[in-house]
């Protein structure tokens, strides 16, 4: 992944970004499920994302949340050498936040290629923060280096959370929550998956765990997570699947040991 796959995708960031804000305060709002919604702004921020994306790089795959795109072509979920680059978005992470007129929400680009997120473009459109990363090359806040903060103790540390929509009561969800809560020195649940990862990333967070998102919410986020120093694991400690992301992002080892044990002894006590 090079400049130009970076200049790209913050140019489509900005043009998704440009359709939220202009249907800030007059959005139309439907379910896609119970308590899961979506809404014209989605779409029309997913539209402008694409059209930037593929007409810089004619053949390469695309995967986003609206409009039917949402599996990856097979060579492409293998990793397969052959296979081409793929853009992974979400239009707009935080649709529960946007439809509110809350802040946290955010357009996410991430590019795939060869069995590994390689590049993370994460603007929110309100506070004007562009979070990148390229493979190998550091991660960015506004053109700045970010770095994980140097938390060790889950009892000094922030940690974030997300649960799906419609969570009940007797979830496993909640007895994680809960388990972590009772360590950490406070437990936040923002409604942005790709926001908490670049949380992370520039040190506000020090950790953050989701077992519900999907491909297109953390892709992007994973990558600066990673430039900026975080480990990045399975919720349980287990191989990080970008496709399946059940996962767990924290500042420091220490910090991860602890919450990886705690999330999968909660999965276990349920």
């Amino acid at each position: 992944m090079n400049q130009q796959h970076l200049d790209t995708a913050v140019s489509a960031a900005r043009a998704g970004a440009a359709e939220l804000l202009q249907r800030y305060n007059s959005r139309t709002v439907s379910e896609k499920a119970p308590k899961d919604l979506v809404t014209d702004a989605d779409l029309a921020s997913q539209k402008a994302v694409r059209k930037i994306l593929m007409d810089a790089f004619d053949g390469y795959a695309f995967v986003g949340e609206e409009q039917g795109e949402t599996d990856p072509p097979p060579a492409v979920r293998r990793g397969a050498p052959e296979a081409p680059p793929c853009w992974v978005v979400d239009p707009l992470d935080g649709t529960v936040n946007y439809v509110h007129r809350l802040q946290s929400f955010a357009v996410s680009i991430g590019l795939y290629h060869r069995g590994k997120m390689r590049l993370g473009v994460i603007l929110d459109p309100v506070s004007d923060e562009l979070f990148t990363a390229i493979d190998g090359q550091g991660a960015h806040l506004n053109g700045e280096p970010i770095h994980v903060s140097d938390c060790e103790d889950l009892s000094q540390a922030l940690i974030a959370c997300s649960f799906p929509a419609g969570v009940k009561a007797d979830s496993p969800e909640v007895h994680r929550f809960a388990n972590v809560l009772e360590r950490c020195r406070s437990l936040r649940r923002l409604g942005s998956c790709a926001l908490n990862m670049c949380y992370v990333a520039a040190g506000r967070l020090d950790g953050y765990w989701a077992t519900n998102v999907s491909a297109w919410d953390s892709a992007a986020g994973t990558v600066i997570a990673r430039e900026a120093g975080a480990v990045l694991t399975g919720y349980d400690g287990s191989e990080f699947d970008d496709w399946l992301p059940k996962f767990c992002v924290s500042a420091s080892t220490p910090i991860h040991q602890t919450m990886t044990q705690l999330l999968a002894e909660s999965a276990d006590g349920v």
